[in-house]
């Protein structure tokens, strides 16, 4: 059974634990969710309205924070078998609305315990849209997204980290991601609740 995670009241509500500065020095506050820290990235956005946990971890999102534009992201929390890689490499996640309980029964985890396993920044309270208009007219502009608990930023710094950030620009990623041995490919038999897919 998954362990409900407390939502944040509207007292709590009002500090801004989570914030992403871009490169123009644009900058916006949040509610910072999964790992604490920060990261720098390029800004990309996804519009698909399911398959998050998959968006999260594949690979082609290396080097990358992804802002979803769909509002409900979180809702049916996380599971071992819907992960593109055994490692993830997206840099961090922007969401509209605060992730709600898991209301899936092939959740295993919440979303915001998954982030905060695999080491993902997150930011919940943005007008995603409204990025990601600014992406698709301006372009992907670096940015780095941080989350801390006392609501304590150094706007210099993690402007500086932006700007100084080299980018993606003429990076090969595909030979990062790859995988460093072949894998083959067996097959598996019906998925069961509970137990997943098995191995034929």
């Amino acid at each position: 059974m998954i362990k409900k995670v407390k939502r944040t009241n509207s007292k709590n509500s009002q500090l801004n634990t989570g914030i992403l500065v871009l490169e123009n020095k644009k900058i916006f506050k949040g509610i910072g969710i999964g790992y604490q820290g920060e990261a720098t990235g390029e800004v990309c956005f996804n519009t698909s309205l399911t398959g998050y946990q998959e968006i999260i971890s594949d690979p082609s999102y290396a080097g990358q924070i992804i802002n979803f534009t769909f509002p409900h992201i979180g809702n049916v929390g996380t599971n071992k078998e819907d992960v593109e890689s055994d490692k993830i490499w997206a840099r961090g996640v922007i969401f509209n609305s605060e992730i709600t309980s898991p209301s899936n029964y092939r959740a295993f985890l919440h979303l915001d315990a998954w982030l905060k396993k695999n080491k993902i920044v997150g930011i919940t309270g943005l007008d995603t849209r409204s990025l990601t208009n600014f992406i698709r007219d301006k372009g992907a502009p670096k940015g780095t997204i941080s989350y801390s608990k006392k609501g304590k930023f150094n706007l210099s710094k993690l402007t500086k980290s932006t700007i100084k950030w080299s980018g993606l620009k003429n990076l090969d990623l595909a030979e990062t991601v790859t995988t460093s041995k072949n894998y083959i490919w067996n097959g598996f038999k019906t998925w069961k609740k509970d137990m997943g897919y098995k191995k034929k």
